[in-house]
Order: structure tokens, then sequence, then C-alpha cells
């Protein structure tokens, strides 16, 4: 079958690379492309292990095809990082917060995080388990994650 080249940009760089019609955007971040920090959970759009930012939306990347990313920009969990390499605010307070375990569903939870407070800088606690429903965990419970979303949000909101 033939490759498709498809233009995109990941993390704020411009990419290009070779595809197989099929092939699901997780696929090639973590097989073309060496973005290894976007996992795969279930493969059905299921867990949210795979989340990333596309144009501002919240997506699972095992239910986008790879060459519907041309022309998008593409967030993944190695982009949320600081410019210096450094840890989000919503990477310290995970980490602050024993807010992860195993770590499979860890980066799809700050993805999600991340498109949550750039929507909604302050919201509720209503509001943080509607927009992490869709990632599941099965090692910390959710108690600590929600409680490291909310010193997250509020940390950006007043800076120190």
């Amino acid at each position: 079958m033939n490759k498709i080249q498809v233009e995109t940009s990941i993390n704020g760089e411009s990419v290009e690379f070779l595809c197989e019609p099929q092939q699901t955007l997780l696929d090639v971040l973590r097989e073309e492309l060496g973005r290894t920090g976007t996992k795969e959970g279930c493969g059905s759009g299921d867990c949210g292990a795979c989340s990333v930012i596309m144009d501002g939306r919240l997506v699972c990347a095992c239910l986008v095809l790879a060459v519907e990313a041309g022309g998008h920009e593409i967030t993944t969990i190695e982009g949320i990082a600081t410019p210096d390499g450094g840890l989000h605010t919503i990477q310290q307070k995970f980490l602050e917060h024993a807010a992860l375990q195993c770590g499979i569903c860890t980066p799809g939870f700050v993805v999600a995080t991340k498109a949550l407070l750039d929507k909604h800088p302050n919201p509720d606690e209503t509001t943080i388990r509607y927009w992490l429903a869709g990632n599941l965990c099965r090692c910390t419970g959710y108690d600590k994650i929600i409680r490291a979303v909310q010193d997250a949000a509020a940390t950006l909101a007043h800076p120190a």
C-alpha cells in the first residue's frame, strides 16, 4: 500500500512523516516519531491514556488517523514541559500530590488537565471530574488526581 505524506505541527515544531492510510496518530507518534510519552491503554478511546490536544481540543490519539493530523497543531505530553525542559506546574502538582503510580494513565491525565485549564482556568470540582471522566486510572483512585488539578489551577492563577 502507498504511504501518505503528512505535514503537521507537533509541540510547536513542523513535522513531516509518511504513514499508511490506516495508521492511527498514536501509532505514528510512538513508532514513527519516537514520541513514546503518549501511551496506549485500550486502543478504542475508552481510557484516555493516549490523550493529545489537537487544535486546542482534547482527543484520543488512538481514534485519530494520522492522515487527519495534516495541517493541525498537536500537543503531546512532551510538549507540556516548560521551554527549558522543566516540569510544567501541572506535572509538578501531580508529583507533589502523589497523583500517579504505574504511569500508564499519567500522560493522558496531564494532557487532559492542560486542555481543561486552558479553557477553564478556575474549574470547580464538578468541572474537573467532568473533563477528566474520559481518563481512567486503575491504581491511584481519583482523589489525589482531583487535588493535584485543583492545586495546579490555583498555582497557575496566582503564580508566586
